[in-house]
């Protein structure tokens, strides 16, 4: 018995209670009878679809507020129960909803919130078509990690794709329909590979060259990797001059064939040979390679025979080409592989360190004189002269009269036209703050065990000697001077060291110079002079303090006539005070960071080249442009 039920637009809006209860009973005893339903809605009201679904599966629903729409099935077949649900899923799943089976209860929310809900999860057992699931699937021999990038455009937009590389296996949020689509594809693909590791050891090549040779094939025109030899991996061993191959059977066979044709034994027309260098200096290695070569003829002089002239055949010549940074090397053949295989060793890319120094200097400078000095005259009847002197009141009575005026307040009082007793009082009051404020931040990259130094500053002249002679006339005749230079300002020497887990060795000299301002009694100018001078080993981008408080210094000098200047009140005017504070604090901050890869060493270029041009466009101005702006870094 078959039940067709046709819901149009005009019964999905069927007004009034008694109809729809009339509609749901009719459903109800008709289903009872019926074996198969066809499904024909046009336009209808969904949440009428789903309240004839649950009459005619008997499945209890809990509609989100946010379920609404209009359906429109169309079906000429009839279908059993299973297919109904199947078909209501679909329609769900048109309309952007998802089912959420719950313990008495079905609940149908929006696809957005399904996968964060409780979505069943399955484990190789299928479910509906079009019913949200969540599945673990098992990889065996491939990388989960690498399949979710491949995977992933094959998830709907609301679904979810994870590895978990801890057990390898891939975790997914989808319809039942679009996992078993996925398995069926992740099958195909987790096979299991041929690749393998081999050991290929060479007689007349080594290794190292041939490493070499093998990666430039695996580079195109363009500076990229080949796709088609990416597959393949080797290395070197040098201790045993063998290349360890690793990758899939059919690779390793092409590139076995070219390293057997490559090692093959080298005509030679004697025992002279040029090698060149990639990383090292010829002229460095030359000393070394003379001295290894001597001690290897030691070990073999009793294999080796005397000529007729009684000197010993074998000799060692190791000449350094600068030019071409070659190596000429003139050895027996029993000697030249173990050279050979020390210049491998040693002609390697050394790594290198980029340092950067914060320089802060906080220098304070703060002193307060009052003097007073007295000139009493009454000479002219007799009396004595009396006078007062005092050095921390600066310039005497005299040289005030005698017109130079000293720095702060000079003020002079008294009498000097009484024929028979003149007076001056002069009173000096002078305060003075100083203060310097360094901020540098000098940065510098070097090799490693490579000593650089920068410095920012001037170049300043010391005379250092000066003779003249007198003529008898009493001219000078023959003047002579000598003048040193000296560099003044900030200096940073360091000398990195790369050891064993990324600890840097760090051998430093900072010096902070400048020429002194401040007056002095001494023949020529001063320098002041701040530096350190230590060894420090730190981590791979690690900051390390150096310095802190130098100077802390308060000078406090009084000068007074003996019982008149202990007065209360009246003694101020026979002392002279001056009190000087001075402090002085330096503060540097190092960070070494090692550069084993053009990446690394492009990327704190990026970063210091992008500062600088913040900086320019912080000051550019449109109208009026004095230098160009730089460029984006590429």
């Amino acid at each position: 018995m078959n039940i067709k039920i046709i819901m149009n637009k005009s019964v999905s809006t069927i007004r009034g209670t008694m109809m729809a209860i009339l509609l749901s009973l009719l459903l109800m005893i008709e289903w009872v009878y019926a074996d198969e339903v066809t499904l024909n809605f046009r336009d209808a009201d969904l949440v009428a679809v789903i309240n004839s679904v649950s009459q005619i599966t008997g499945k209890n629903f809990i509609i989100d507020p946010r379920v609404k729409g209009k359906v429109t099935v169309i079906s000429s077949k009839p279908l059993n129960e299973d297919e109904v649900y199947n078909v209501f899923l679909s329609i769900l799943q048109v309309h952007g909803f998802a089912t959420i089976p719950t313990k008495n209860a079905i609940k149908i929310i929006p696809d957005a919130t399904a996968k964060q809900s409780a979505a069943p999860l399955t484990r190789g057992r299928k479910g509906p078509g079009d019913q949200l699931i969540t599945r673990v699937l098992q990889i065996n021999h491939i990388s989960a990690a690498q399949l979710v990038p491949i995977l992933r455009p094959l998830v709907a937009q609301q679904g979810h794709l994870a590895a978990y590389a801890a057990t390898n296996v891939l975790i997914i949020s989808d319809r039942a329909s679009n996992i078993e689509r996925i398995d069926r594809i992740i099958r195909q693909m987790d096979r299991k590979s041929d690749s393998d590791i081999e050991i290929i050891k060479l007689n007349y090549a080594f290794a190292a060259e041939v490493v070499r040779l093998l990666s430039s094939l695996n580079v195109t025109a363009a500076g990229r990797k080949n796709p088609l030899s990416g597959q393949v991996k080797f290395t070197a061993d040098e201790r045993t001059n063998s290349i360890l191959l690793s990758g899939e059977k059919s690779d390793r066979l092409q590139y076995r064939a070219i390293i057997a044709a490559l090692d093959e034994p080298v005509e030679t027309t004697g025992n002279t040979h040029v090698v060149y260098l990639h990383y090292a200096e010829a002229k460095n290695l030359a000393s070394i390679l003379s001295n290894v070569g001597a001690e290897i003829i030691k070990a073999e002089a009793k294999n080796i025979p005397v000529t007729k002239s009684g000197a010993r055949s074998g000799s060692v010549s190791v000449q350094a080409d600068e030019a071409s940074n070659a190596l000429v090397i003139t050895a027996p053949a029993s000697v030249f592989p173990a050279l050979r295989a020390v210049i491998q060793q040693l002609d390697i890319p050394r790594a290198q360190v980029h340092i950067e120094a914060i320089i802060a200097e906080i220098l304070l400078d703060t002193s307060d004189e009052l003097g007073v000095q007295w000139l009493i005259d009454a000479s002219a009847t007799g009396d004595p002269v009396v006078a007062t002197q005092f050095a921390g009141a600066g310039a005497s009575i005299t040289s005030v009269a005698s017109g130079i005026i000293p720095d702060g307040l000079t003020l002079g009082l008294g009498r000097l036209d009484d024929p028979k007793l003149n007076f001056i009082a002069l009173i000096r009051a002078l305060s003075g703050d100083s203060e310097t404020n360094l901020l540098s931040t000098p940065s510098i990259v070097t090799l490693d065990n490579q000593e650089a130094e920068i410095i920012v500053g001037q170049n300043v002249p010391f005379v250092t000697g000066e003779t003249s002679n007198t003529s008898t006339t009493g001219a000078i005749t023959n003047p002579f001077r000598t003048i040193e230079r000296r560099d003044i300002g900030i200096s940073l020497k360091v000398k990195p060291q790369i050891n064993e887990g990324n600890t840097i060795t760090l051998s430093i000299e900072q010096e902070v110079s400048s020429v002194s301002g401040s007056a002095t009694s001494a023949v020529d100018i001063i320098i002041n002079k701040r530096s350190i001078k230590t060894t420090v080993q730190l981590e791979d981008g690690e900051l390390l303090v150096l310095g802190g408080l130098i100077n802390d210094r308060v000078v406090d000098t009084v000068q007074k006539v003996p019982g008149l200047g202990d007065i209360p009140i009246l003694g101020a005017l026979f002392r002279s005070t001056k009190l000087t504070k001075v402090k002085q604090n330096l503060v540097v901050f190092i960070r070494a960071t090692i550069i084993k890869d053009p990446v690394k060493a492009r990327a704190l270029s990026r970063r210091k080249y992008n500062f600088m041009r913040d900086l320019q466009l912080e000051n550019y101005d449109e109208d009026n442009p004095i230098t160009p702006v730089l460029v984006p870094f590429e």
